[in-house]
């Protein structure tokens, strides 16, 4: 994952979780800093435990009932943003490899720890199933800006040879794109996961 100090935009450019559009989302991403710039160029993480059990009692239930459709095409395919961006050409590639949508829980039960998490995010979900995209856009753009919140977020900030290990199932991130004119070179590891099951009911 690589900025030039030419480039105006950056990868992960906003809050999101990675793979939420596969059909097994990715357990977890592994980030190396190779290059960093002098200043800037943190990553921020949202934490999804939090931001779910913050939600009212009712909206929770409301939730649990919910599923949501995921999907990339609009990101990564033809036509798509990346596609339509000058710079995009040389970062991604075989965008006819973009897979069909996908839907999953939108309060999953976490594989490991149990706990609820609240599942939707703002790069990859589309809408909620049954719901067109218009219906959806009001709860969802609610559930985007709670999620945010100061109180459930922190930064990281980077080092040459720093590592950074997060569970896509319970965070969001967001790579901070300021640090125009300086290079930023990570490598990343995608571990993969697993079907994610709905979380209904009493913790």
């Amino acid at each position: 994952m690589r900025k030039e100090p030419e480039q105006k935009t950056n990868i992960g450019g906003g809050w999101h979780t990675d793979h939420s559009y596969d059909q097994e989302p990715a357990m977890g991403s592994i980030l190396l800093a190779r290059e960093v710039p002098e200043e800037g160029g943190d990553t921020l993480f949202a934490n999804m435990y939090r931001a779910f059990e913050a939600l009212s009692p009712g909206l929770q239930r409301t939730l649990e009932g919910l599923k949501a459709v995921h999907g990339s095409a609009h990101i990564f395919g033809k036509g798509g943003v990346n596609d339509m961006n000058p710079e995009g050409a040389s970062r991604y590639e075989n965008q006819d490899k973009v897979g069909a949508d996908v839907v999953h829980p939108v309060v999953i039960k976490h594989p490991l720890s149990g706990r609820k998490a609240l599942y939707v995010n703002r790069a990859f979900t589309l809408r909620f199933d049954g719901w067109t995209a218009g219906d959806s856009k009001p709860l969802l753009d609610h559930l985007y800006q709670h999620a945010a919140r100061p109180e459930f977020t922190c930064r990281f900030h980077w080092r040459e040879g720093s590592v950074a290990f997060w569970d896509n199932r319970a965070t969001w991130h967001y790579a901070a794109n300021d640090y125009q004119g300086e290079r930023r070179l990570m490598h990343r590891i995608t571990v993969a996961g697993c079907a994610l099951q709905a979380a209904t009911g009493a913790a």
